[in-house]
């Protein structure tokens, strides 16, 4: 393991070991009641924070902001380990399976280049098939803000070819499905 592989693992185990004092019972009350529901605003909060320091270039911020995300991430794995349900090795080990098998194209002996809309469209089809779900466009969160989630639906959509690069097609695509709907109701009312 490179030096720096080893400053990140003992950073990682010094974090965890800091975490499981602050939850052990003579730790902190604050952190001790803390459940996975509990530390949702505080996720958000932190992701929020990332991204604002991305689009202002802010370095130092970021790396302090990953570090705060770091912590819940950890945190919601912790809680997990506490619960028995599964630990922080079983999500990157999960993570890590599942890049490799996203991937054929870098991983696999004779993987194929591909363009970034290829693998794209790979990424959708191999999630689609791994979470069993019978529509592309499942799986986006309905947690999500409205404009984030009509987002990353229509990124979904352009990944099977659902996307146009004038507006003008659009209105004509708009009024066929409209068409298209009137018949479907009249033929279920016909008058």
């Amino acid at each position: 393991m490179s030096t720096k592989n080893k400053q990140i693992s003992s950073a990682y185990i010094e974090l965890l070991e800091v975490l499981r004092k602050l939850r052990s019972p003579d730790g902190c009350p604050w952190d001790q009641k803390q459940t996975s529901e509990s530390l949702i605003p505080y996720l958000l909060e932190e992701t929020y924070e990332i991204i604002e320091s991305i689009e202002e270039g802010d370095t130092e911020t970021l790396k302090e902001e990953l570090g705060d995300l770091t912590l819940h991430i950890i945190f919601q794995a912790e809680l997990a380990r506490e619960a028995g349900q599964f630990d922080m090795a079983d999500s990157l080990k999960h993570i890590t399976k599942k890049l490799i098998q996203r991937h054929p194209h870098v991983f696999e002996q004779h993987g194929e280049n591909k363009s970034v809309g290829d693998i794209n469209h790979s990424w959708e089809v191999a999630k689609q098939k791994e979470k069993q779900r019978d529509n592309i466009l499942d799986g986006v969160p309905k947690s999500l803000p409205a404009l984030v989630r009509a987002r990353r639906i229509q990124e979904k959509a352009a990944n099977v070819g659902f996307d146009w690069k004038e507006s003008s097609p659009i209105l004509d695509k708009v009024e066929e499905e409209f068409s298209e709907l009137k018949e479907a109701m009249n033929l279920q009312n016909p008058e």
